[in-house]
């Protein structure tokens, strides 16, 4: 569901390539040069060797004069407009319109500026148009979509995604709470979500509780880095218990069967516990060779129909 974020240790980035404004903005190269040339609209430093490199101010003043440009304002006017007045004119338009292109460059904007009242404010906008679970599939995930994408190219920092990514969070723990209020009401099968050893990547988890606790479902929530051993304790509380994981990065494709094998001795000796597994890892696991109590599904809505 989500592209795969891979932990690095570098500093936030002050500095940008005319690949990274691109990558970011949708702005071609070309066409930035030209307005840089033609409107004088950003002034870049140069490298020894010569390369145009883009400081953390011209990366927001292109990612709000990107807003306005697909807001149907032209490159002529916008050129003429007083710096100071590009941010007021956005902020106008995030707030009386909730496209869906308006609203992911306005987080992405968020998060370069690590801006929480833009995030807050976009997301509260788009909030009175539409319900949380449409803000989440046509929003939020293509901005995670997008957001993997910027950091395998190395465009954002740690520090940009694990800001964008808490909120996003927040507003998934919030939603979920104000559900967890009223009792389940499907009482045959009880969900236990967990993520396995070394795997920190939970959003898609984290929503996939708002989702089974949605539809009155009992869904535990146990998180990051469970051993298999440490889920033993649910099999005392419940009979018809279904594990839910994603598998991101772990375990590896090397590490499926004999994963798949420890679950079966230490999880469904009984026979009835089942696990449901989602993630990037999924594409090698081989489904003639699946266990019967393993089910894989390429998405939280594939996973959602079949109960």
């Amino acid at each position: 569901m989500f592209n795969v974020y891979i932990q690095k240790m570098n500093n936030v980035k002050k500095s940008f390539s005319i690949r990274d404004m691109e990558n970011l903005s949708g702005i071609k190269a070309h066409t930035i040069r030209i307005w840089e040339k033609r409107y004088n609209l950003f002034t870049p430093e140069r490298t020894t060797t010569n390369i145009r490199t883009y400081s953390l101010g011209s990366l927001q003043k292109l990612l709000n004069i990107t807003l306005l440009y697909n807001s149907g304002y032209k490159i002529s006017k916008i050129a003429k407009l007083e710096d100071t007045n590009i941010p007021v004119m956005v902020r106008e338009i995030v707030s009386n319109n909730s496209e869906k292109s308006h609203a992911i460059n306005a987080f992405k904007l968020a998060m370069i500026n690590f801006d929480q009242t833009l995030f807050l404010n976009t997301y509260n906008s788009l909030l009175s148009e539409r319900s949380f679970r449409d803000i989440f599939n046509e929003v939020f995930i293509p901005l995670l979509n997008e957001l993997g994408l910027l950091w395998q190219t190395d465009t954002i920092s740690p520090a940009h995604e694990h800001f964008i990514t808490h909120l996003i969070k927040q507003k998934i723990y919030i939603n979920t709470e104000k559900l967890q209020m009223v009792e389940p009401t499907q009482k045959d099968k009880v969900f236990t979500l967990f993520l396995p050893e070394n795997e920190i990547h939970e959003i898609g988890l984290l929503y996939l509780n708002y989702e089974i606790t949605l539809r009155g479902y009992k869904s535990i929530y146990l998180g990051q880095t469970m051993p298999i051993e440490s889920l033993v304790d649910l099999l005392k509380y419940y009979s018809n218990v279904h594990f839910v994981s994603y598998f991101t990065v772990s375990p590896t494709k090397d590490d499926l069967t004999s994963y798949f094998h420890k679950f079966s001795k230490t999880l469904n000796m009984s026979g009835n516990s089942k696990l449901f597994v989602l993630g990037h890892q999924i594409q090698y696991v081989s489904q003639d060779e699946l266990p019967t109590y393993v089910k894989t599904f390429n998405s939280i809505e594939h996973l959602m129909d079949s109960l």
